[in-house]
């Protein structure tokens, strides 16, 4: 998995077609340049996009 935001939940896309992170915006400066910088482990708003998560939970 190269890029998480492939696989995020939060990755919506915008009605010009540009890919974006809906929770992103709760970010502040800081946050935002850490995460830019890939100077962070992991995006604190990183939710999985596993389809079949639901359906275990539904068994």
């Amino acid at each position: 998995m190269s890029d998480p935001c492939e696989y995020c939940l939060n990755n919506q896309q915008d009605e010009y077609g540009s890919w974006y992170c809906a929770e992103g915006s709760a970010l502040d400066e800081d946050e935002m340049a850490r995460y830019l910088s890939h100077t962070t482990s992991s995006c604190p708003y990183f939710e999985p996009g596993d389809e079949y998560k639901i359906v275990r939970k539904q068994n």
